[in-house]
């Protein structure tokens, strides 16, 4: 009983030891990958306009069919429930 109990133990400690080193080397990897995406494609710089916001270019006016019909559309799918 105990040499079975042993070569359990065993297989288990080389399994699990064969996936702790599988998943060491995939993160290895994985971030060695990242860092050569990083490295040969970085991100392009955001370049952000300094335009001013006023009412007529930050805010568009909607028309009130528009409106009519999103409240009716809301309202219909409120009833439904």
């Amino acid at each position: 009983m105990t040499e079975a109990l042993d070569a359990g133990l065993e297989l288990m400690a080389v399994g699990m030891g064969i996936v702790f080193l599988f998943l060491f080397t995939l993160i290895l990897t994985a971030n060695a990958m990242s860092k050569l995406v990083q490295h040969f494609y970085p991100e392009p710089e955001i370049v952000v306009a300094n335009i001013p916001i006023t009412a007529k270019t930050g805010v568009t006016s909607t028309g009130a069919p528009v409106v009519a019909a999103i409240t009716a559309a809301v309202n219909k799918y409120r009833s439904e429930k």
